[in-house]
């Protein structure tokens, strides 16, 4: 079917390319005849429903190993430094970089012209950074998630909110007024999760930060200004950096009205929360010079020494087939990364799935630089010491902007 026309421990982090000096071949299972693959968490225990199609189609048989997100990493780094990988590989898209700076990733670009649905032009551009490292072509989308805005309609509008907040003022005022209408001491506007390392990006993005590989920027003007807008919710009492309840129940409560998610949070709420339907939605993120959010997902790559490239190819083409990747969609609850895709109408007309539809236009992928996990983890610290232990901002991101630039160095 061939298509024509985490914190990681530091020494991971001390070049991966030298281990797969005289490597061996793939590692293609049982079966030498099958092409084998690697899918993370519950995507690979549902891909083996997967493949029948694709079997059917080309007669080679496919074998999939389910591997938990906890241990890839680790299993992809023992892949790389004995050369027994797989013919395909699912890599979360902030992995991308990494492993090719490695080497470990085939690059594609001789391909491209032989399988058309790889076009860069098919997906979202924030998606196509993570397709990218240097000047080679290491990964296909598979699939997308990207952050945007759930709030409780009813309770917005008892503070005068009848449309959602647009904008990074509308935001601020909302989340205060919803803060303090509440009837206890426990309701925070808008919850920020201080474990999560996208948001602060999020809001540097909006607010004009643009990442300067070559000369770190993080005490910029732009970078700082998202700091302390991100940070006055925590200073102010109207999000908090203590965990509590569940999210679902706080929502569904009204202690945390407002909060930023991805879509798998859609049939979540739609199963634990039945009692609130009609009384929340999704929104767009708000907007300060923009309305960026992240994008994130899962890329499809080739292992670098695979013996069974074309056929690693054929399945990628076929699981990125957009009918494939609406019955993905179905099954596992994720976002299809082809354009194409966005216009059926179980997307494009659902009033949730749209928003993200929408969302997913104004998006930016992490900067392809193989120590930006490493990067967003010392962030979160840095923001820690300021939230928590009451540290000077401007003083944490001079330092903050020290360390990256010995990263990179």
């Amino acid at each position: 079917m061939k298509k024509k026309g985490f914190i990681y421990p530091t020494v991971l982090a001390m070049g991966l390319s030298a281990v797969l000096a005289g490597c061996g071949g793939s590692d293609s299972g049982e079966d030498s005849d099958a092409i084998s693959v690697w899918a993370m968490g519950e995507e690979g225990k549902l891909l083996n429903e997967m493949t029948a199609g694709y079997e059917e189609e080309t007669g080679v048989k496919v074998n999939v190993q389910a591997i938990p997100w906890d241990q890839a990493y680790d299993k992809l780094l023992t892949a790389v430094a004995s050369g027994n990988g797989p013919d395909v590989l699912q890599l979360g898209t902030t992995w991308v970089a990494e492993f090719a700076d490695a080497g470990a990733l085939l690059d594609l670009t001789e391909h491209m012209e032989e399988y058309p649905d790889f076009d860069l032009e098919n997906y979202f551009e924030g998606a196509q950074t993570s397709m990218k490292y240097d000047d080679q072509i290491v990964g296909i989308p598979w699939y997308v998630e990207t952050r945007t805005m759930y709030y409780r309609t009813d309770l917005l509008e008892e503070v005068g909110y009848s449309e959602p907040p647009a904008t990074w003022d509308e935001l601020k005022d909302a989340a205060s007024k919803l803060t303090e209408s509440g009837d206890n001491d426990n309701v925070y506007g808008l919850d920020i999760d201080l474990n999560d390392q996208i948001t602060p990006f999020i809001f540097a993005w909006q607010n004009g930060f643009e990442f300067d590989a070559e000369n770190p920027n993080f005490d910029s003007p732009e970078f700082k200004g998202a700091l302390e807008y991100y940070t006055s919710y925590f200073e102010e009492g109207i999000s908090t950096t203590s965990e509590g309840i569940d999210i679902v129940q706080a929502f569904k409560d009204g202690q945390k009205p407002i909060f930023f998610s991805g879509p798998w949070m859609i049939n979540i709420m739609n199963d634990q929360a039945p009692d609130l339907e009609g009384k929340w939605a999704v929104a767009p993120m708000p907007a300060q010079e923009n309305n960026l959010s992240s994008i994130g997902g899962a890329n499809f790559s080739v292992f670098h020494n695979s013996e069974k490239v074309d056929e690693a190819l054929d399945f990628i083409a076929y699981m990125n087939e957009v009918d494939t990747q609406l019955e993905w969609m179905e099954k596992s609850n994720t976002l299809p990364s082809r354009l194409e895709a966005w216009e059926s109408p179980e997307l494009a007309e659902d009033e949730m799935y749209s928003v993200f539809g929408e969302q997913l236009e104004n998006t930016k992928g992490a900067p392809p630089v193989k120590e930006w996990e490493r990067i967003a983890q010392e962030l979160l610290a840095s923001i820690e010491r300021i939230n928590i232990g009451g540290a000077d901002l401007d003083a944490e991101m001079d330092e903050f902007n020290s360390k990256v630039k010995s990263m990179l160095e």
